[in-house]
This record gives structure tokens, sequence and C-alpha cells, in this order.
């Protein structure tokens, strides 16, 4: 059984990419876009530019505790697709987490506490 909460389609992808906003941060780019649904769909991704298979994974697994811990402070009825950068390589989890944060406040749809 499919999670409903990951984003698969080509067309949903395309349609954030050319009608939703972005921000960049230090190690990740953030695109996003409100997707009139009553949950959150992600996506985490690290292309070739990153670097062998090992590092991707890492930078994806990163991303995702990243966000996996600010999911009760994120808005429902977005779309989110996380890109890692190549300056992602060799970082801890702090680092990633901190400029995770840092784009999703920066978004706009994640509020300080």
């Amino acid at each position: 059984m499919l999670k409903k909460t990951v984003l698969r389609n080509k067309k949903d992808f395309s349609g954030i990419y050319t009608k939703g906003k972005s921000v960049g941060d230090r190690y990740i780019v953030l695109f996003y876009k409100k997707n009139n649904l009553d949950y959150s769909r992600k996506a985490f991704l690290a292309s070739k530019k990153v670097g062998n298979s090992v590092s991707r994974n890492r930078a994806r697994r990163l991303m995702k505790e990243s966000v996996r811990l600010l999911e009760y402070d994120l808005p429902k009825g977005y779309d989110y697709v996380f890109i890692a950068r190549n300056t992602i390589l060799g970082k801890s989890y702090q680092d990633v987490s901190r400029s995770v944060k840092s784009a999703l406040k920066r978004s706009g749809v994640l509020n300080e506490k």
C-alpha cells in the first residue's frame, strides 16, 4: 500500500516547479506549493551531482529526519520538495537540520515559536 503523503507523479512535480515558490539555503533547496488537500505531501531528492549512491541516500536520510522532527509545526495542505545541494556532503545532522529549519522559516510556512 502506498503512502498518500509522498509525492510521486510527474505532473505534481512539474506543477510545484512551475507554479510553486522556492527558497534556497546553504545545504538544501525547498520548493513548496499549496495543494488544497487536508494533508501535506513531501519528496526528498538528491541528484548525481551530490555524489555516489551512498552519499545521496545519506543526504536524503538527513533531510527526512530533519523534516520528521518538524512535522507537527508544518501546516497541512502543502506540497514540499526538498532538494539536496552538493554542499551537503560530509555535513552533520545538526547542520542539515538548521538549514532545513531556516529554509522553512524564510518560506513563511513555518511559524517561529
